[in-house]
């Protein structure tokens, strides 16, 4: 004779027979849900562990990449007062007094003068070269006929340095804005122009064979496929434009200039006011650091849709 088994015979499973202490538990030691998910009971300790992790990380990544800046600082502050004898002490003083000449430059006005001199001449020259080299180049990676045109011609130029080309420009332009100007956008021009090229012209094909089997136009190809997979490499011709509008329009202000950092340079090196001098140095070079920040982060505006797929 069988008996048929009741609910009190039915043998009971490892989990649910088991302790609330024995039961899986997350890292944190709060009980883990049946479906692997932590439990929302304690929501807030597991991210703020991961937060300070986080943090943590992002202030040693910080540390470490400002460590050869501070180290060249400390040298450049102690190196001139414990190393050098006081005739080469004249020639490179030490960190404090070109922060001070700095300070004065500001407090009277003078830094300000030359800095909105040469951030004139520098946007000026620089938006030139960006609509130019950005509209040639990619009609140049469009248009193959044009391309095989200009291009011996753009070659020609392309390996004339812009300095050599500081006397013609005075001469048929004067030794105004205008021939500074124009220096500024010959040199950013190309950066800019070969960039695109090498932007439009590098295109996935699976992406244009796509685009072209789902019936796109010509225009909307451009438009929706080629300028979009453009963009980093043109940004990155941006940003080379962009160092070189200010490093060729200091050596431009150098020569024939009434004002401007590359005449406030010369001029206090000229007056032997060396901390001033290299106070002007220390402007141009944390102007370029601005420009190079600026453009990255406009990249990231313009690139937000390369996003990553997720990961499993």
């Amino acid at each position: 004779m069988t008996t048929t088994p009741t609910i009190d015979s039915v043998p009971t499973t490892d989990a649910a027979a088991a302790p609330e202490d024995a039961r899986v538990r997350n890292s944190d030691g709060a009980p883990a849900r049946s479906d692997g998910a932590p439990d929302p009971a304690k929501p807030g300790r597991p991210a703020g562990k991961f937060l300070l992790s986080k943090v943590f990380r992002a202030v040693k990544v910080a540390v470490w990449r400002s460590a050869a800046i501070v180290l060249f600082l400390l040298a450049w502050e102690l190196v001139p007062q414990f190393l050098l004898g006081e005739d080469t002490r004249v020639f490179l003083p030490p960190l404090h007094d070109v922060l001070l000449a700095l300070r004065d430059a500001i407090t009277t006005g003078e830094l300000w003068e030359h800095l909105s001199a040469s951030l004139t001449r520098s946007v000026a020259g620089f938006s030139i070269a960006v609509t130019a080299g950005i509209t040639l180049g990619l009609a140049l990676s469009w248009y193959r006929g044009l391309a095989s045109f200009l291009t011996p011609l753009l070659e020609l130029f392309r390996n004339t340095a812009a300095l050599a080309l500081l006397p013609v420009f005075v001469l048929l332009l004067g030794i105004g804005e205008t021939s500074k100007i124009t220096i500024v956008a010959y040199a950013s021009f190309f950066p800019v122009l070969l960039n695109t090229i090498a932007g439009a012209t590098t295109v996935d094909p699976l992406l244009i064979r796509a685009a072209r089997s789902l019936g796109l136009s010509q225009l909307r190809l451009f438009q929706k496929v080629i300028l979009p997979s453009a963009v980093p490499t043109i940004f990155t011709g941006i940003r080379m434009g962009g160092t070189a509008s200010i490093l060729v329009l200091i050596a431009a202000e150098m020569v024939g200039a009434k004002a401007g950092l590359g005449f406030q340079i010369v001029n206090a090196q000229s007056s032997f006011l060396i901390p001033q001098m290299y106070a002007g140095i220390l402007t141009v070079s944390l102007l370029g650091l601005a420009v190079n920040v600026g453009l990255v982060r406009l990249e990231a505006h313009f690139s937000r849709w390369r996003t990553f797929a997720p990961t499993r």
